[in-house]
């Protein structure tokens, strides 16, 4: 049976790892208990949590145990890895509501059944803590010389970083001790930010209870340019589909760039290897079947085969001409909201989130109603607009909006 650090390593998932060998060896031979931690600090989670849980499918699939953390006290630091600047703070309520909807979330791709894997909440441990015994305990074993020097807090030296983040190294450190405690959990695991974080996790295990721990990063989502991938111009591509329609998350997929899809498909899916370097290949006009495959398998497994195949018809039926929207996004208003101008309907009905955003598109001649492009920016909406008290919106090449007359 292939070992998954090798399965890992040839999607493309591996950036950093502690102990290289010794990591293999160990997936390779026992059952492993590992974690990632995911700070619920929105209601659902993201395409760059996505990349997470596939990872952790993966062990999973191959025997390994995970365990889903849910930072329930981390969230009311708040990790200042890769921010300019300071979250902002969270309650105790609106932190257990959103670990909530992760749970649902993580359900899609983890089998929680029959204890194959673990979610628990760091706020168990963290906001009971005895300060100036955390600190005998946990806080004699770093040295603020080292924590300087990670990236995370490097960056955030230039604006100022304050005491509150300071300490959320130390508390992430503190999470995998008690996870090693508690469920024997030897490896910890997430995207490439939070090496720093890891390293001294792994450290406070071998210093504190003399013993083996382990730590890998993976890639995080970025396209070729190197910029994060995941963003919308409505901001991020959420797993929860009130957030984000199954429709624009399959859209999403349909139209990255051709440079990506390869990567894509083997980070995202499921898809043989053979497979992904199969359709990775395909060159100019059949590389968009390979996006179509890219779309399909990711809108599957977020949002289930029913929706993918909804998302997928709406797509070719807008792209063929055809006359089926019903899977088109669509957002119902009254006779009473015409009258306004063509800026005031798209954010009115949260098309896009602002009227620069909207009226920029227009300049840039990006926005067509009923296939006539949009030049006015000021153009004021009518009963007139509307074909059968429908009007089909138009943004760029391939994202589609209905507008429709209750």
């Amino acid at each position: 049976m292939a070992n998954v650090y090798d399965t890992l390593m040839e999607r493309g998932y591996i950036k950093q790892v502690t102990h290289e060998e010794e990591v293999r060896d160990l997936l390779g031979k026992e059952k492993v208990t590992f974690y990632i931690g995911f700070d619920p600090t929105a209601d659902s989670l993201h395409v760059g949590h996505f990349l997470q849980m596939m990872v952790m499918a993966h062990m999973q699939r191959a025997g390994h145990r995970p365990i889903a953390l849910l930072g329930g006290g981390t969230a009311m630091v708040g990790d200042p890895s890769g921010k300019t600047d300071m979250r902002k703070m969270l309650t105790k309520e609106q932190i257990q509501h959103n670990a909530e909807c992760f749970k649902n979330q993580f359900s899609v791709l983890v089998d929680f059944d029959n204890d194959k894997a673990i979610m628990a909440n760091n706020a168990d441990w963290l906001l009971n803590l005895n300060y100036v015994d955390f600190l005998r305990e946990v806080g004699v074993h770093f040295s603020v010389n080292r924590m300087l020097t990670a990236e995370c807090f490097k960056q955030r030296l230039e604006k100022g970083l304050s005491f509150l983040e300071f300490n959320y190294m130390l508390m992430q450190g503190y999470d995998f001790l008690e996870l090693n405690r508690r469920y024997g959990c030897v490896l910890q695991l997430g995207g490439d930010d939070q090496w720093s974080n890891i390293i001294a996790g792994a450290d406070l295990i071998r210093r504190k209870e003399s013993k083996p721990a382990y730590g890998m990063t993976f890639a995080l989502l970025t396209n070729s340019e190197g910029k994060k991938m995941g963003k919308t111009e409505k901001g991020a591509l959420w797993l929860n589909k009130e957030k984000t329609s199954p429709y624009e998350f399959y859209q999403y997929w349909r139209n990255v760039a051709d440079s990506d899809v390869e990567k894509c498909l083997a980070l995202l899916t499921f898809l043989p290897m053979d497979e992904v370097r199969r359709l990775g290949l395909l060159q100019d006009a059949e590389i968009n079947e390979a996006k179509k495959v890219l779309a399909y398998e990711v809108t599957k497994i977020v949002h289930g085969k029913e929706e993918a195949e909804k998302a997928k018809a709406a797509a070719e039926a807008l792209f063929a001409g055809g006359a089926s929207m019903e899977n088109v996004p669509t957002v119902e208003i009254t006779e009473d909201e015409l009258g306004c101008t063509v800026i005031d309907l798209i954010v009115n009905t949260k098309i896009l989130p602002s009227k620069s955003e909207a009226r920029r598109l227009v300049q840039q001649g990006g926005l067509t109603i009923n296939d006539e492009k949009i030049t006015d920016a000021n153009m004021v909406i009518t009963k007139a607009n509307f074909n059968d008290k429908s009007m089909l919106i138009r943004r760029g090449k391939k994202n589609y909006n209905r507008i429709v007359i209750k």
